[in-house]
């Protein structure tokens, strides 16, 4: 999957020998962006009228800092409610413990927050800032270790990773495809559906035509059809073998309704950016609802969770493809967990305008032949130009122990 630099030591000898009450936060930094946009990015639910963005930064008290992202997309204006469950619900939690590893303290918080998670209703804004912690605590670790964040969690250093042209509106698909071979040496491409079957099939095969010999075509209908309506569409487009169908069908349908779909075509079926939770993905994985599984780390998980259902769906025989729609830190962490889960999956990197992916995660890695190099620096390898971004910055807050 990806290029190895060389071997290096385990990082599950490093979890072993770590000792007891290494980590201790005393100090929570939220930063909400909001990027204007001349075009929205549209899908099969609704349009991003703007890009948004939350980071939260962690510090240690003794020098020691990392960053993180919390999944704030649809409706943009939960941006400025996830900062403030991070300063005022998960800060206040963290205050005076003390953890071992990384991965206790995504599954604290986890557990601290689950039945207000119930009470509240907020499930997902919850999980999605407990993420965004999880990322910015590895960081801080694997920077206080001077290793990079996917040599801290494997037994190799990667110099790249294979990665996809995502997010491309069937309005201009071509075009857009063409750009992306040209700019970044894209093979991979995969673009919206779920806007009418007679455009939908229109579309799909004016890409397929447009594509060369060696291309890769993937499909994003985004929960746009009922059972009936994906074996509709499916079925007219199986010919041009597209290596998967992503969300055909709303994230919630029983199961018995997706193995239906997955059993009608033998198009791959790709989902899991809207599974929140180890015992959810462990069911998928296990019944083989997917082929391909794709939680997404600002999502649900961080690198904890992710990198768990990652190797377990490699386990399984399942390929493993980040799922990432957001800013720069988001991209990069998605970058370190498919370099050391390994595997032959991809990056999924946006196409669509966004000046917050680059500001937000500088020096920004190059895209190269359709590969995503990975950053050589300690942690993430990548931090925000807060200066480069300032005029997109509406909100901060700083709270401490």
């Amino acid at each position: 999957m990806g290029r190895a630099r060389g071997p290096s030591s385990s990082s599950r000898q490093y979890l072993k020998e770590a000792k007891i009450n290494a980590i201790q936060i005393r100090r929570l930094e939220t930063f909400v962006y909001r990027a204007p946009l001349e075009k929205p990015v549209v899908t099969s639910f609704g349009a991003m009228r703007d890009r948004p963005a939350v980071l939260v930064r962690v510090s240690d008290g003794d020098g020691a800092s990392g960053w993180g992202e919390v999944w704030c997309n649809f409706p943009s204006c939960g941006a400025e409610h996830r900062a403030r469950l991070l300063e005022t619900v998960i800060a206040p939690m963290l205050w005076g413990k003390k953890f071992g590893r990384p991965e206790q303290v995504f599954e604290f918080l986890t557990e601290r927050a689950h039945v207000l998670s119930l009470q509240s209703g907020e499930a997902g804004p919850l999980a999605q800032v407990i993420a965004g912690v999880d990322i910015a605590v590895w960081d801080m670790i694997s920077r206080r270790e001077d290793r990079a964040l996917h040599n801290m969690l494997s037994d190799k250093t990667v110099i790249d990773v294979p990665a996809y042209a995502s997010g491309i509106h069937p309005e201009g698909a071509v075009d857009t495809i063409a750009r992306c071979r040209e700019i970044y040496g894209h093979q991979a491409f995969k673009v919206k559906v779920g806007f009418g079957v007679a455009n939908d099939l229109a579309v799909v095969g004016a890409v397929r035509g447009s594509l060369l010999a060696d291309d890769r075509l993937m499909l994003d209908a985004n929960q746009a059809w009922d059972v009936d309506g994906a074996r509709e569409v499916l079925a007219g487009i199986e010919d041009l073998t597209p290596d998967w169908i992503e969300e055909p069908l709303a994230a919630d349908a029983p199961r018995s309704e997706w193995q239906s779909v997955g059993e009608a075509t033998n198009i791959p079926i790709a989902g899991g950016e809207n599974v929140r939770g180890t015992d959810e993905f462990v069911e998928i994985i296990d019944q083989a609802v997917f082929d391909i599984i794709q939680p997404d780390a600002c999502k649900w998980g961080g690198v904890t969770g992710c990198l768990r259902v990652a190797r377990r769906a490699l386990e399984a025989g399942l390929r493993y493809c980040p799922h990432y729609l957001g800013s720069g830190i988001g991209l990069v962490a998605s970058a370190h967990i498919l370099a050391a889960a390994g595997g032959d999956g991809l990056l999924e990197i946006d196409v669509n305008p966004n000046p917050l992916r680059e500001a937000l995660a500088q020096p920004f890695p190059k895209i190269s032949g359709g590969r995503f190099a990975m950053p050589v620096g300690p942690g993430l390898g990548v931090e925000p130009d807060l200066d480069a971004a300032n005029s997109w910055l509406i909100q901060r807050h700083d709270v401490t122990a």
